[in-house]
């Protein structure tokens, strides 16, 4: 009985992730310019990572391979950010500008 509310729990909150992501997607057109869309790709990409891989670590139990998991979540949680400033900043040193609207 346990078992299957754990199950239960952690297809639900993978399939969150999923709508959280795909809506997502679609709100990426809403925005014009590119530091908007980055910005809304990156918080979607890693809150939607984050959910889906709590929702693996749920429903496989704690053993070595939620160890696993719990280790490539950490490291995305850190590389992410990074990249995202990475490229952001790229495109801002290389005099990519938002245009101003009349």
């Amino acid at each position: 009985m346990m078992a299957q509310l754990l199950e239960w729990t952690a297809n639900f909150i993978i399939i969150i992730g999923l709508i959280f992501m795909t809506l997502g997607v679609f709100g990426i057109y809403r925005f014009n310019d590119y530091f908007s869309r980055i910005l809304v790709s990156a918080k979607v990409d890693t809150v939607g990572f984050i959910t889906i891989m709590l929702g693996l670590i749920i429903k496989h139990g704690f053993d070595f391979f939620t160890g696993k998991l719990i280790l490539v979540l950490a490291l995305y949680v850190v590389t992410n950010p990074i990249a995202t400033h990475a490229i952001t900043r790229s495109a801002h040193l290389s005099g990519y500008r938002i245009k101003k609207e009349r």
